[in-house]
């Protein structure tokens, strides 16, 4: 080997190492390079190691490791707090402010729920209009297809399966906010399909099995649905009534939260995933099942409403805004 061709091809970048490594403060991309860097350096100083006799620029390139391994271990830190504080901060904060939103969502949406539940349940020509079958004891009887579909798959291959899909319920009823009517067609959809399955079950003589398999995930679920759906329409809304800002920059900035609640949501689903995946086909008493997805429903309020209020008034304290 060439000793000194190599240290010159390569000499730029060693000093752009020895420049990001001596840097005070690094953005995303420049840590990105350091880590790149770092790790590139590292494997051509074990390539000189085996080649070169060189002690004077293996020691060089073992100082200037030394020096940059310590702020690519303090780059890691800092990601990892920046999730840490994420979710601290950023998310409960975001869900607080819209809380009006997504409560006045949650009320609707179970209001109409009830209503259809009462209705299919009540009336054979509202069960006809919607184009139910007259028996529906495949769907609603023992060990019908309403509570084989939690134990049909394997628990955690159906646990992914139903975090994919209300990920994506989620995501549909908060990007689509912005237009407002797709959203609320969005949620009226899922009203409906629990309304019905709810109808069916009462008129079958069958309500407490509903609630044995809805209630343990369906509590955290139906939540992370609402706080999607609640936000989408505030994103919608700033576009109608942007305040004192511009209509861009209202949008800007009401958008940033939604984006935050919703990389949040992924995390609060993934909970009710796993809930619905291995609790609620557990077989365990349905007080049980129930009583954890309630801890898991009063945890997260809790979490917005003591967390994310905190955030909000130490955040209104420090700009010398006040909030209720």
């Amino acid at each position: 080997m060439d000793v000194d061709a190599y240290a010159y091809t390569h000499r730029r970048s060693w000093d752009r190492l020895d420049q990001l490594a001596r840097q005070s403060r690094l953005s995303g991309a420049e840590a990105d390079e350091l880590m790149a860097l770092y790790r590139r350096t590292s494997q051509q100083l074990s390539r000189l190691q085996s080649h070169s006799p060189d002690p004077e620029l293996i020691g060089g390139l073992s100082a200037l490791l030394t020096r940059a391994r310590g702020r690519v271990l303090g780059t890691r830190v800092e990601a990892w707090r920046a999730v840490g504080r994420f979710f601290t901060h950023t998310f409960p904060a975001a869900v607080y402010r819209v809380w009006p939103w997504w409560v006045g969502v949650a009320a609707i949406f179970l209001a109409v729920t009830a209503g259809l539940g009462v209705l299919v349940s009540g009336s054979g020509s509202a069960r006809r209009v919607l184009g139910l079958p007259a028996d529906a004891g495949s769907l609603t009887g023992p060990g019908g297809d309403f509570e084989t579909y939690y134990s049909q798959h394997p628990h955690d291959a159906f646990a992914a399966q139903v975090w994919t899909n209300n990920v994506w319920v989620s995501a549909v009823a908060l990007f689509t906010g912005l237009l407002i009517l797709p959203a609320v067609y969005a949620l009226f959809m899922n009203a409906l399909n629990l309304g019905i399955s709810a109808g069916l079950m009462a008129h079958a003589g069958r309500l407490d099995a509903f609630f044995g398999f809805i209630l343990p995930h369906g509590m955290l679920e139906l939540t992370a649905v609402f706080v999607a759906g609640g936000a989408g329409l505030k994103l919608g809304w700033t576009l109608i009534d942007p305040g004192r800002l511009s209509r861009a920059q209202a949008l800007a900035r009401q958008g940033r939260a939604s984006a935050t609640v919703a990389l949040g949501l992924v995390a609060v689903l993934a909970v009710s995933g796993t809930i619905e995946g291995f609790i609620t086909p557990s077989g365990w008493p349905a007080p049980v099942r129930i009583g954890i997805g309630l801890i898991a429903e009063l945890g997260f309020l809790a979490y917005v409403f003591v967390v994310g209020r905190r955030v909000v008034r130490e955040q209104a304290v420090t700009t010398g805004r006040t909030i209720g």
